[in-house]
Order: C-alpha cells, then sequence, then structure tokens
C-alpha cells in the first residue's frame, strides 16, 4: 500500500501469442488507483477475448515494485466509504478469477497488500531475489479483501498463511519459494525473460487442452461462495473506525491508535 502520487495506468501489448499486462506507476510502486483498476480489468478482458493469445504475462513497470497494493490515499478511503464494487463488482468474482487463460507474473521487486492478492489470481510466478512479499493491512486497520482470505490458505500451508495474514510480516522471495508462494526465484534482469519464456511453454500446447485443464482446476476449487463470505464479512472491517484511522496514519507517518473492539 503507498499513498497517492499520479494516476498511473496499466499497459496491454501482445507479443506473438502472448499478452504483456503491465502496471505503469512506478513512481508510486504500482500501487493501484480506481483507474488502475478499471484498465486492469479492460486489459484482461482483451486477453481473454483474443483466441490468438495463449498466455498473459502480468508484470509491473520500473525495476523497484511489482505492485505495493492499493492507493491509501485515493482507492482505500473510496472503499472504506462504501464503494465496495470499485474491487468486487461481482461478490463472486476476485482478481482474474474468470479468466482460464494461463496467467504468469513476473514480479520485480515490492509484492505487497493488493500487489500479492494480484499474485495469487495468477498460475505461473517468478520472482526476481530482491522482491518482497507480504499482507500489511492488519498494520493499518484493514484486511486484504481481494480474495486472499480464501486463496492463499489454499495455495501455501495453513501455518504460513496465517503468519502473513495476522502479522503483517515481509518475507523474501527464497522464503516465498519455499513455502510454495511462487515457482522460481532468477536474478533481477531475468524475471520478465523468464516469464516470457513460461508464457512460449504454454503456447506450444494445445490451446483448447490448457485453457480447460486450468478451467477445470480452477471451477474444482468452488470459491464463489467463498470470496462472497469474505466480502460480506470485509464490509464490517472497512465501515469500522480502525479502516479510517489506519491509512492515515500511514500517510501521516505515525503509530495509528486503534479503538478497543
Amino acid at each position: 500500500m503507498t499513498a497517492s502520487t499520479a494516476d498511473g495506468t496499466v499497459s496491454y501489448s501482445v507479443e506473438d501469442s502472448t499478452a504483456v499486462v503491465t502496471l505503469d506507476r512506478p513512481a508510486a510502486h504500482n500501487a493501484l488507483t480506481v483507474r488502475m483498476v478499471r484498465e486492469l480489468a479492460e486489459a484482461f478482458d482483451a486477453a481473454r477475448n483474443n483466441d490468438q493469445v495463449r498466455a498473459i504475462v502480468l508484470t509491473g513497470a520500473g525495476t523497484r515494485a511489482f505492485s505495493a497494493g492499493g492507493d491509501l490515499g485515493e482507492l482505500i478511503p473510496r472503499l472504506t466509504a462504501g464503494e465496495l464494487d470499485i474491487l468486487a463488482p461481482d461478490p463472486s468474482k476476485r482478481f482474474f478469477s474468470d479468466v482460464f487463460t494461463p496467467i504468469i507474473a513476473a514480479v520485480n521487486g515490492i509484492c505487497l497488500a493488493g500487489g500479492l492478492e494480484m499474485l495469487l489470481g495468477t498460475d505461473i510466478r517468478v520472482a526476481s531475489e530482491r522482491s518482497i512479499f507480504g499482507l500489511p493491512e492488519v498494520k493499518w486497520g484493514l484486511v486484504p479483501g481481494g480474495g486472499t482470505h480464501v486463496r492463499l490458505p489454499q495455495q501455501v500451508p495453513w501455518a504460513a498463511a496465517m503468519h502473513l495474514l495476522l502479522t503483517g510480516d515481509h518475507i523474501s522471495a527464497h522464503e516465498a519459494h519455499r513455502i510454495g508462494l511462487i515457482n522460481e526465484v532468477v536474478p533481477d534482469d531475468q524475471v520478465r525473460t523468464r516469464a516470457m519464456e513460461f508464457a512460449e511453454i504454454i503456447s506450444r500446447n494445445g490451446p483448447v487442452a490448457v485453457r480447460t485443464a486450468k478451467e477445470i482446476a480452477v471451477r474444482a476449487l468452488g470459491n464463489e461462495p467463498k470470496f462472497a463470505l469474505e466480502l460480506a464479512l470485509n464490509e464490517r472491517v472497512l465501515r469500522s473506525e480502525d479502516a479510517t484511522e489506519g491509512p492515515r496514519a500511514f500517510i501521516e507517518k505515525r503509530t495509528p491508535r486503534y479503538s478497543q473492539p
């Protein structure tokens, strides 16, 4: 999570049979604004509806960050004001949950909060050696409501998931690899190259078979009602005084003064 500095954008291009989606706000660690959330959805719709696209690579602009999550100066205040449909217009869906084209994440640095939530919606994950991962929301009176409570315990051991969810601690790329959160750790200058290699490997396989394999795996999880439950409970947090105090304290660079439960 980071405070607002500029609107940012999401760029989309197609290279051979691979769509490349780039979160482009490097001055703010590619933190998501409302505009970027909308453009991200549009980019993935474009990739999903293009029969020539066999794989999607998701990455962040610059050399410091994949994404630091939602913008605390613009996106988060709108969520705490009740605009939950910004992130979840359909309560049963989360980041990329209805995209059956394989998604490869190229993580080039900071991957925190909403950045990690996006990561959990991808299929294969390559990270640079200096990347860090974490869910700091609880430090700021929030919870990661982008599907993380459902997806993270499905993808890593329970104790590892609870460590990230409850402490707000960061972990290194090598620790993320050890617990199974990412597939590979590579030198900083090889992240995008390795992600594109994975995309090329996938693209050589039967497209109907690949998309069907992913669709079966995703649908078999049965996450739709679980996502709806997360959204319902997250609303309780977003309406609390703490959800306003935490982001304000972050922006003002001070310790939050939380109310007693």
